[in-house]
């Protein structure tokens, strides 16, 4: 086992934070959703789970959980919800840099899940969708090893006019010689954000990404509606995850490639995680990968490990991030940051937050060796 703890590479982590709000639905049975919303009705719900969400709380707090030197940036509100993000944040990070806008409002989210029903969300993008490169400390950035930015379709401004600010913010840090790392979000096909044209967005910003870290479902959306609508087609209602081959998910990951990204991370639901890296020039680049003859023109599926329990998806990918980010950063071979990655994924289903399961990475570690059973969902590479 390879591995050392890198404690002086600041990690920034950058763009989307909300809080969320669930209601317990208190009927076990289920019900007709028709019965539970119906004009001037009143439906009873227990307490509601409130935490904050998003790719800077989601991530940010499971790399700062990982041992990682974290500055969180993000905005917000100067309102109540505000008041609640920050107090929240301030229990694992520094919220020096989280922004207050005293014009606007902190986005929220009402999660709706009734037994039997698919959950429904009620979303207020608030500060999210004002946020640009100008809410960003260019001067801690610039003493960071990496700087991570989630969820730029939820964030209007990063991807108006083609994701011009996006590729502002990704040109200004890869100038101060810091390694970059890109998240992205699911893409609501009734929103403003399913009307820009994400694959050019992509193929502007890509070439200033050294570490790109999509879903496979946010992936096909944003660069093969083709090969997304197939994938719905196929899963019949299901989960798209549930009937992914791999040579589908090879071809995504080598257009990106083609495009200029040095290393491609997807992450596939419960199946797994899909690594594609460049050359040995390109990941010279990065400045954090130690040793680049390991690492170059690798192409690896990583079936994920079975959960002990699943209680909640909440924040899974999210987390996954952060163990290969972190695992990256403290020098692990590619083949255990893969490893720690999917260890961590599993972990989160366990719990119903993000965070409140997260292991070391040392602790999983031990439990892969322990020979953490795997779980193989992915059908073969052959059509």
């Amino acid at each position: 086992m390879e591995g050392r703890k890198n404690m002086t590479q600041k990690i920034v982590v950058a763009g989307h934070i909300c809080l969320d709000i669930a209601p317990a639905f208190l009927n076990d049975k289920g019900c007709e959703i028709t019965n539970l919303f119906c004009p001037g009705g009143l439906s009873e719900v227990g307490s509601a789970d409130i935490h904050i969400g998003g790719s800077v709380a989601n991530t940010g707090l499971a790399l700062k959980m990982l041992g990682a030197f974290v500055c969180l940036m993000s905005k917000i509100g100067h309102d109540h919800f505000g008041s609640i993000v920050k107090e929240q944040l301030n229990k694992f990070a520094e919220v020096d840099h989280i922004m207050e806008d005293p014009d606007g409002s902190t986005s929220y989210s009402v999660v709706l899940a009734p037994k039997g029903i698919d959950r429904m969300f009620l979303h207020h993008p608030g500060t999210n969708h004002t946020f640009s490169g100008s809410d960003l400390d260019y001067d801690e950035i610039k003493g960071a090893g990496l700087f991570h930015f989630g969820y730029p379709p939820l964030m209007k401004k990063i991807y108006q006019r083609d994701g011009e600010e996006l590729l502002s913010i990704f040109q200004r840090v890869k100038s101060l010689g810091v390694a970059t790392s890109l998240d992205m979000a699911a893409v609501d096909q009734r929103s403003e954000a399913a009307k820009a044209d994400w694959e050019k967005i992509i193929k502007r910003v890509i070439p200033y990404v050294d570490f790109f870290l999509p879903s496979i479902e946010e992936l096909a959306f944003m660069i093969d509606r083709q090969q997304y609508d197939s994938w719905k087609k196929r899963a019949d209602g299901g989960d798209i995850t549930s009937v992914l081959r791999l040579s589908e998910i090879e071809k995504l990951a080598d257009r990106l490639l083609d495009w200029g990204a040095n290393i491609v991370l997807i992450k596939c639901g419960a199946a797994g995680l899909y690594l594609a890296v460049g050359g040995e020039k390109r990941l010279k680049k990065t400045g954090i990968i130690k040793d680049v003859r390991q690492w170059a023109d690798k192409r690896h599926f990583e079936y994920s490990y079975k959960p002990h329990g699943i209680l909640s998806g909440t924040g899974a990918g999210d987390t996954s991030i952060a163990a290969f980010l972190q695992a990256v950063m403290s020098g692990y071979s590619w083949e255990d940051c893969l490893k720690l990655a999917a260890a961590t994924g599993a972990s989160c289903v366990e719990s119903y937050d993000a965070v409140s399961n997260l292991k070391s990475l040392e602790e999983q570690m031990q439990r892969i060796e322990k020979g953490w059973e795997k779980q193989y969902l992915l059908l073969p590479k052959s059509d």
